[in-house]
């Protein structure tokens, strides 16, 4: 049986990445395929890679501020691609007063700072359940 594969990126200029090499090892000890991009990638690197990669997920991670623009302009970006179906989760620094913002633009799944592992693995597991 094969392993779920999520992509796990890091938009844009921000290059903080230790977050989002936590998640990403948290889903691999999950057991999924994880693909990380690394940091300061473009929007639409990003959703190349997705489909070409033929992910089930796309995990974001933005602590730059600018997550509401770039969770827009990546899903966008996936549209643009073909991969509309691909759902999209978003993690970092994100205001409370942003989460409702995040899932009307078309995020599936929003994590702020302190979220822990456990809760974004099952949420992931929970959203790509059957798409092994």
């Amino acid at each position: 049986m094969s392993r779920v594969r999520v992509l796990v990126a890091k938009p844009g200029l921000d290059g903080h990445d230790r977050g989002a090499k936590l998640v990403a090892r948290g889903l691999r000890d999950a057991g999924f395929e994880v693909v990380f991009t690394g940091i300061r990638h473009r929007v639409d690197d990003i959703a190349a890679t997705a489909v070409q990669e033929d992910v089930a997920l796309v995990g974001l991670s933005i602590l730059s501020g600018a997550h509401l623009a770039l969770t827009r302009r990546t899903l966008a970006a996936l549209r643009a691609a073909g991969g509309e179906d691909i759902p999209v989760v978003v993690g970092g620094t994100i205001p409370a007063g942003d989460v409702d913002l995040l899932r009307e633009a078309g995020a599936v799944g929003v994590y702020p700072t302190g979220t822990s592992l456990e809760d974004i693995v099952a949420d992931i597991r929970a959203l790509t359940t059957g798409q092994e």
